[in-house]
């Protein structure tokens, strides 16, 4: 039986999602709940790998087990045996084509920047701090620039491994609610830190360091050196991830 979960966590005490032998882990407490509901060793696969202080909202993981236990006692069994910064959202029983992270036809994210002069403190560890005004209009005009195929080499991380940088971009909004900017990029994939690279790129453009046509010149160059500064990773949220026949996209948060 291939069992999806729909999950969320805060990964600011996580060292990112995938298993390591000598770090706390999304994927280690996980497999380690899961484990005790199957009562033998679970694996998982992920739809998208989060970096260290990385957050989800709507990450969607899949496993295999021959256990028979109803939908409520994996959700309800996993989330006792879970840390309480991991929580499980849904359990759905799906065909043994579905895979998490192949099976996905577009992932969501969102970028929360807590704008104003002050720190925060309630949220220093879930949002990025911008002291300096940003101008919503110029961060839309630059980011409409990255909307389509492109190669993004300028906007991966050196360290990326993905042999191929051409990504397609459905969706990129900069919008403001109060104090809190939120930049939402939607791709059928993305490269490693393509998103707070991106929101690098814009908030220095909403700075006003840049004009918006400096998002191009970025793209076109296919040089990370070019690019600025890698945004935070405490802003970023995984929100939701499509498939051909549901989606985990959450709602809108209160920000």
């Amino acid at each position: 039986m291939r069992i999806a979960l729909g999950i969320e966590y805060v990964g600011t005490a996580f060292c990112g999602w995938q298993t390591q032998h000598h770090a706390r882990t999304v994927q280690n407490c996980l497999e380690t709940a899961l484990s005790k509901v199957a009562d033998h060793p679970i694996s998982t696969f992920c739809a998208g790998r989060t970096d260290t202080g990385v957050h989800a909202l709507g990450q969607v993981i899949h496993f295999e087990t021959a256990v028979d236990r109803n939908l409520k006692a994996w959700t309800l069994g996993t989330n006792y045996y879970l840390p309480k910064d991991i929580s499980v959202l849904w359990v759905k029983i799906v065909d043994e084509q579905f895979h998490a992270r192949f099976s996905a036809l577009q992932r969501h994210y969102n970028y929360l920047i807590i704008n104003r002069p002050t720190r925060p403190a309630v949220l220093r560890e879930l949002a990025t701090w911008e002291y300096r005004p940003l101008a919503v209009a110029q961060m839309q005009m630059g980011a409409h620039y990255l909307i389509g195929t492109h190669d993004f080499t300028s906007y991966r991380s050196t360290a990326c491994q993905a042999p191929n940088p051409v990504r397609t971009l459905t969706k990129i909004s900069v919008s403001r609610r109060g104090e809190n900017l939120i930049i939402s990029v939607s791709a059928n994939a993305f490269l490693h830190h393509m998103v707070r690279n991106i929101a690098g790129v814009l908030m220095a453009i909403g700075r006003g360091e840049h004009s918006p046509e400096w998002a191009l010149e970025v793209l076109k160059a296919r040089d990370r050196t070019v690019g600025g500064m890698t945004a935070p990773a405490a802003g970023l949220y995984l929100m939701g991830v499509d498939y051909p026949n549901f989606s985990s996209l959450s709602d809108p948060p209160p920000w």
